[in-house]
């Protein structure tokens, strides 16, 4: 009697989607017996995340039978479907499942190893809600048997797109987004957000502000209803409204849409799997080359210790993923604040400040900023004139930036104002508030200093929090305490109807800001330099 033999490939093909099905569950059940906390967070999430996609849901439905019910459908999906696209970018660490580099060394062909990670991505929040929206959209849109049966294949095509989409974008970039840039990458996804949702309510607001509505929309959902996923929703209204040659070609998109993705993640695969790691080819680099982008000269900046502190504070804050993500932050910040204001017509020449004051912030906790390799840094200052350097050249690294920035910001607030006469009195205020800010974060710095976890996002270290509240808030304070003889200046000029002169705020609030920071600079060098034990056990704790 003979049997047929079977091959390891055959037997094992049948039973990898399961295996990996089960992986994922597991893997979401170890997360949440690590810790309560993560498990009260997460049970938090699930049940945010469903109220909100069946809010939705009952929202689309309401809205069968609108004429707008197609726009706000396929506006949806496209923004769904972008989220999907850039989430893997953002939080790479969200699903252990998405680093393929992790099973790389499994026997399993890209083929088979696609379907199983295919079927282990649709089990999740994030399928079950773009679930529920594609149903939600498609039950507005449908109207007669015809539409009934071409939703049936647009919904699942609306979720496997958008899955291929994540999985082939985070296979493309898997190794950019485990090294040092994708984890700067990550750190900057919350600001992202934020300026991303600022945006959007500008948006809004400008929408429901004018006549029309929503139909504005309509040639630009026209377009979108063209573009995969959101073609299968417009398949699906446009056999609702006779236009079936229209709506087999849109469904026809978007499964050559899903095709295409499936195509570029398996070569992404192949490439995955066969390719050398990028850093094993860098640690090969000739040591001549390395020299030669190491040795580079620091440009304009100055001789001595005051060049060597400014380069290496702006290092830290291009290479730093913590020191990055906050001035990245303050710059956005301090930019979407007095422009927004002055779009929406509801602002004041005066929001420009902001930039500065938001940028200033940065001067607080500056020892703080190099953890525990602020030693290196205090092995160096043997007396008064060595913490004064030190600070000099940290306060003029922060205004290589500072000040044309601030200047920038100033100078498009007043032109979207339109109200030129007040741009030397703005300017001269956001010098003086920047250099209030320079004195007093450096006063505060050694005063308060803190320790900043390099891990998570979290910002102080614990059992610190009081001291990042003195620190931040008490120098803002102070700051406008020392503002006020600039302030008061200001007050009278108008109030005494000599507005002709106001353009004197702008030399005056120079010189006084120089004058303030010089002095802040002077008042907290010798707490630096006696306190030198001290603040590096606050900035090495966590």
């Amino acid at each position: 009697m003979s049997t047929a033999p079977v091959t390891p490939a055959a037997s094992a093909a049948p039973g990898i989607t399961g295996v990996f099905v089960r992986l994922k569950l597991s893997l979401l059940r170890n997360g949440l017996r690590q810790s309560s906390g993560r498990r009260a967070a997460y049970i938090a999430s699930v049940v945010l995340v469903l109220l909100f996609a069946a809010a939705q849901l009952l929202g689309l439905i309401a809205l069968r039978g609108s004429a707008h019910a197609g726009t706000v459908a396929v506006f949806l999906v496209a923004v769904l479907a972008l989220g999907w696209a850039v989430m893997p970018l953002f939080f790479p660490g969200g699903d252990e499942t998405l680093d393929p580099t992790r099973l790389v060394m499994l026997p399993l062909r890209p083929r088979s190893l696609m379907r199983a990670l295919l079927a282990a991505s649709l089990v999740g929040i994030g399928p079950l809600f773009t679930l529920c929206m594609a149903l939600g959209g498609v039950i507005s849109v449908a109207h007669g048997a015809a539409a009934a049966v071409v939703s049936v294949v647009a919904v699942p095509l609306v979720v496997l797109i958008c899955v291929a989409l994540a999985r082939a974008v985070a296979t493309a970039n898997i190794r950019l987004l485990t090294s040092r840039k994708g984890r700067d990458l990550a750190v900057l996804s919350g600001l992202l957000i934020a300026v991303g949702a600022q945006v959007v309510n500008f948006g809004a607001q400008k929408l429901g502000s004018t006549d029309g509505g929503l139909a504005k929309l309509d040639p630009a959902a026209d377009v979108l209803g063209w573009i995969p996923p959101a073609s299968a929703l417009g398949a699906v209204r446009s056999v609702s409204e006779g236009a079936y040659a229209a709506g087999l070609a849109r469904l026809a998109l978007a499964v050559a849409a899903l095709f295409a993705l499936l195509t570029v993640w398996r070569r992404s695969l192949d490439r995955l799997m066969t390719s050398p790691d990028s850093s094993t080819l860098a640690a090969a680099e000739p040591a001549k080359e390395k020299a030669r982008r190491t040795g580079r000269g620091r440009g304009l900046l100055p001789s001595g210790r005051t060049g060597t502190v400014m380069e290496r504070t702006l290092r830290y804050v291009w290479r730093d993923p913590k020191t990055k993500a906050a001035w990245v932050t303050s710059l956005a910040i301090g930019l979407i604040v007095p422009l927004f204001n002055a779009l929406q017509d509801t602002g004041s020449i005066y929001f420009a400040c902001f930039a500065a004051g938001m940028l200033g912030i940065q001067m607080y906790n500056q020892f703080g900023q190099d953890t525990s390799a602020f030693w290196m840094v205090a092995m160096t200052i043997g007396s008064t004139r060595d913490a004064y350097v030190e600070l000099r050249g940290r306060a003029l690294a922060l205004l290589v930036i500072t000040l044309p920035y601030a200047t920038l910001v100033t100078v498009l607030t007043t032109a979207l104002l339109g109200d030129w006469a007040a741009l030397p009195e703005v300017l001269g205020l956001s010098f003086a508030l920047l250099g209030a800010m320079l004195a007093t974060g450096a006063w505060s710095s050694a005063r308060f200093p803190y320790s900043i976890p390099q891990d998570g996002y979290k910002n102080v270290a614990p059992g610190q929090a009081g001291l990042a509240w003195m620190s931040i808030f008490g120098g803002m304070v102070a700051a406008t305490v020392l503002c006020a003889p600039v302030l008061a200046f200001t007050i009278w000029l108008h109030a005494s109807g000599a507005q002709s002169w106001t353009w004197l705020l702008l030399p005056l609030g120079a010189v006084y800001g120089a004058a303030v920071t010089a002095g802040g600079l002077r008042l907290a060098a010798p707490r630096v330099a006696g306190r030198l034990p001290e603040i590096l056990a606050a900035v090495s704790k966590g």
